[in-house]
């Protein structure tokens, strides 16, 4: 199942973002590597993150959450995570 990741970046957001950038990709890559990530990046109006990412429970997704180092350094001062249907483009 799909869900939906929001990180919002708390005052000192992008300061702590260039320093932990290296370790929340890191802790991506495995994912990327079973074809669990949708889409992940930055927001352009530097408001925080939106990650796009597959996980079998809802509790599985927040937990991978909680523990990205953006959100254990203080990158991100809020998380939401909610369940997602992807309509368009047609997943494969």
């Amino acid at each position: 199942m799909k869900f939906v990741i929001i990180g919002y970046d708390g005052p000192e957001g992008e300061a702590k973002r260039k320093i932990h950038r290296s370790a929340h990709l890191s802790n991506l890559e495995p994912l990327d590597r079973q074809g669990r990530v949708v889409l992940a990046g930055p927001l352009t109006d530097k408001a925080g993150s939106l990650l796009v990412l597959e996980f079998e429970t809802q509790e599985e997704a927040e937990d991978f959450a909680r523990h990205d180092p953006y959100t254990v350094h203080g990158v991100f001062e809020r998380i939401e995570v909610h369940p997602f249907k992807q309509v368009l483009p047609k997943a494969p």
